[in-house]
């Protein structure tokens, strides 16, 4: 995957007349695109691409994306989809309105991209250096020289999003080759907490981690009914998918407690 550098990011004339029209009383994305610009340039990432291969997604723009998403919480799906629909983001990406933006995995790889290449400040001194020059930020302020904070944010709101959809997906398995049995061991909460997204909860902080191991603990316990009463079902992909999952980013305590794994002690996949 190669970059093609683009000139920083225009914003379309028609994205600007729509996106004034909707918004006429202003946004704060449009008024921080239009103090401050697009913040990024193509080049500024040109040493995480080679020179050969396929064209890459505009490196500006995944990053203008990515500390979108950790401004509003979002995981890289519902962030994909928000550059498909939403006109304050296309206003603030200077992408037309029938752009059909990008897969989610394209931002997956963006992060890997700085992490691999050691750039994980690259983001925040490059938003720090746009801030001092529109004044800001006080030149002698004290500031966080990093965006690894950023970064694993985003990580962790995915990771949510991963377990919450591998449990979801495990239900709605077994719901259709053993719906009998599944009604005599899933709990009446179990009905409405798998079928609306987690993005709805706008979970932060202990709340989050709360959600994260109840989440870990209903999935055990599925997994222990599944193991214990259905053997026959554990071969179904979905509770194949759901058992790597938990073993990834969960672990049970000697007490029998599901607790959510850290960062570091994350279990490669496929284990």
């Amino acid at each position: 995957m190669s970059l093609k550098p683009v000139p920083r990011l225009a914003i379309p004339e028609e994205t600007a007349r729509v996106a004034h029209s909707v918004f006429p009383k202003g946004h704060p994305y449009l008024a921080v695109r239009n103090r401050l610009g697009s913040l990024f340039t193509d080049e500024t990432f040109a040493a995480l691409f080679p020179t050969r291969g396929r064209p890459a997604e505009s490196p500006a723009r995944l990053a203008l994306v990515t500390l979108l998403q950790f401004a509003e919480g979002l995981s890289d799906r519902a962030a994909a989809d928000a550059v498909r629909s939403r006109i304050d983001w296309k206003y603030v990406l200077g992408l037309e309105l029938t752009d059909p933006g990008f897969d989610a995995s394209v931002l997956v790889e963006f992060r890997a991209r700085l992490v691999a290449h050691k750039q994980t400040q690259l983001l925040f001194e490059t938003l720090l250096q746009q801030l001092q020059a529109a004044g800001l930020v006080k030149a002698r302020g004290r500031q966080r020289t990093d965006s690894t904070h950023v970064l694993a944010a985003v990580q962790d709101r995915n990771r949510l999003e991963c377990v919450w959809e591998a449990m979801r997906w495990a239900l709605q398995s077994l719901a259709q080759v053993d719906p009998d049995w599944l009604r005599t061991v899933a709990p009446a909460r179990w009905y409405e907490q798998y079928v609306r997204s987690p993005d709805r909860h706008g979970l932060v902080g202990p709340a989050r981690r709360t959600y994260l191991e109840q989440v870990g603990a209903d999935g055990h316990c599925l997994l222990e009914a599944v193991f214990t009463e259905r053997p026959h079902l554990r071969q179904q992909p979905a509770m194949e998918s759901l058992r790597q999952i938990w073993v990834q980013q969960f672990f049970l305590s000697t007490e029998g407690q599901v607790t959510w794994r850290e960062v570091p002690n994350i279990r490669p996949a496929n284990k």
